[in-house]
């Protein structure tokens, strides 16, 4: 990061090499009408005059604004600092220009011999006038600038902070009730096949590894992903059997693509959790690719009552994309289905 003086805002010094000496020159010939090639010439001692004087005024200047911002600090006061430093600007302005400009007279004196005291100090006082504003409009403009960019970074970076802290809820939140329910299979498939349930354990086992092991993790490769989707299948489908059924459908050369991490498996259990699941209705769900999305499909079966939803999952999956990629999460639902379109990543 750049060191700058933080009551200016930013690093003015290339600012000021340029800026003094481009207004020196451009001064006389706008306000007092100096050319290099008829009179009233643009002499060197003239243009080192107006520079001195320039480099005056910038620099006092520059110092009520740094004394303006020391003591009007918070942003409600901005019209107060305004307001405050532009009025002892340009009475620095004019009472500097004044009182320079009998120093210098005799360097502007041949040009001026049929101008009135009057017309002299109208045009320096418009000059310095003109310096004045230039400084405030250049300064401020590029502080509000800076100013901006540091509020949208800092805005990013409690968006990324209460994404963490919403996905660390839904860990919390899907950790216990995930144990719960497949504890409960277990507990009741050990005494009546204990052979399925040492491969439950397996396959549970490797379900929650994987949760452990992306917690970090911005993005994981579908492969991968669907890999440990097979594995929550298993644990699904020991227990609702017959009443639940998933079809997968990806073609081969979409599993190098990436997806946020427990999309799929915050998505099955949504849908577990508000449809009913029962052998006279079993819940369907179709697992496939279209438009560069992975999509995942339910019949839609609500239940007369479902438990008070957090609203967690599918907004932090909404959520993480919008910090990963352009397109968006896509939801749909009809009269008899619900979807849900989740962007592929390409890197």
């Amino acid at each position: 990061m750049k060191k700058h003086n933080c009551r200016i805002g930013f690093n003015d010094g290339l600012l000021m090499v340029t800026g003094i000496p481009l207004m020196a020159f451009i001064i006389p010939i706008v306000f007092f009408n100096c050319r290099f090639s008829r009179p009233p010439f643009l002499t060197l001692d003239k243009y080192f005059a107006t520079l001195l004087i320039t480099t005056i005024l910038w620099v006092g200047n520059r110092y009520i604004m740094i004394y303006s911002r020391k003591k009007f600090p918070l942003f409600d006061d901005v019209r107060k600092r305004i307001f405050y430093q532009s009025v002892w600007m340009l009475l620095f302005t004019v009472t500097s220009n004044v009182i320079l400009g009998q120093v210098f007279e005799k360097t502007f004196m041949d040009e001026t011999l049929n101008a009135t005291v009057t017309d002299k100090l109208i045009h320096s006082n418009s000059a310095a006038v003109f310096c004045t504003i230039m400084i405030i409009a250049v300064y401020e403009s590029i502080f509000f600038n800076h100013q901006l960019r540091h509020f949208i970074e800092e805005s990013e970076n409690l968006k990324r902070e209460s994404l963490s802290a919403q996905l660390n809820a839904l860990r919390t939140q899907v950790n216990p009730h995930f144990l719960f329910n497949n504890l409960n299979t277990l507990s009741s498939l050990i005494p009546e096949n204990p052979k399925h349930a040492v491969d439950f354990v397996q396959q549970l086992s490797k379900v929650y590894r994987h949760i452990l092991e992306v917690k970090e993790e911005k993005s994981i490769l579908l492969s991968k992903e669907m890999e440990v989707l097979e594995a929550y299948y298993f644990l699904l489908k020991t227990r609702f059997g017959n009443n639940i059924e998933v079809n997968i459908d990806i073609p081969c050369e979409k599993l190098d693509k990436k997806i946020v991490p427990l999309s799929l498996q915050i998505l099955m259990e949504n849908a577990i959790k508000h449809n009913i699941v029962s052998s006279s209705r079993p819940l369907k769900i179709n697992i496939f690719t279209e438009n560069g999305s992975l999509v995942m499909d339910n019949n839609l079966q609500m239940k007369h009552q479902v438990s008070e939803s957090t609203g967690i999952g599918l907004d932090n999956i909404r959520n993480r994309y919008k910090l990963l990629s352009q397109k968006e999460v896509k939801v749909t639902e009809t009269g008899s289905n619900f979807t849900v379109s989740i962007p592929l990543i390409e890197y």
